[in-house]
């Protein structure tokens, strides 16, 4: 070696995030309510987290594509209902759905009981379009399908017309 190792400079580790479950960032769009417990602004905006709560009955968004990130659905309770293209998928309790960039889909919980989903972003980019539809109904304005187009337009996704 040609160098001493500093032990004595000051060692800097990243913050560690901790979010408890009454914690996080809560985000109503109508029946279904999301908990943002990471949105990526401890890491590096790579990743953002959230946990979501679909009511029975509940319809998800138009069939969509994000350009830019990936997608992943880790179901806690209940059934959810994805559509892949014109395919359908029952996702239950334990089952994983990753979704990548380019790809349509969308979900909906068609039972009568709840649903609790995971679901992960990478990059980050899509927790601001959550935000920015419940600025929408805050706002009194109805969240018609033109906003919900509009809002994912700044998020690099768009409808998958090809498929309505």
């Amino acid at each position: 070696m040609t160098g001493e190792a500093k032990t004595n400079a000051p060692q800097v580790a990243p913050a560690v995030s901790v979010v408890g479950p009454d914690d996080g960032e809560m985000i109503v769009l109508g029946a279904t309510r999301m908990r943002v417990l990471e949105d990526g602004s401890h890491t590096g905006h790579r990743l953002a987290i959230a946990e979501s709560v679909l009511a029975p009955h509940t319809q998800g968004p138009p069939q969509h594509r994000h350009a830019q990130h990936d997608e992943g659905f880790y179901i806690l309770s209940g059934t959810v209902r994805f559509t892949v293209g014109d395919e359908d998928y029952d996702a239950t309790v334990g089952t994983l759905v990753m979704v990548p960039p380019g790809t349509p889909h969308t979900f909906a919980n068609l039972t009568d009981r709840p649903a609790v989903m995971l679901s992960t972003f990478t990059p980050d980019l899509y927790v601001q379009y959550f935000r920015d539809l419940q600025d929408v109904l805050a706002g009194g304005r109805p969240l018609t399908p033109q906003a919900n187009i509009d809002a994912m337009s700044r998020y690099a996704t768009e409808p998958a017309t090809d498929l309505a």
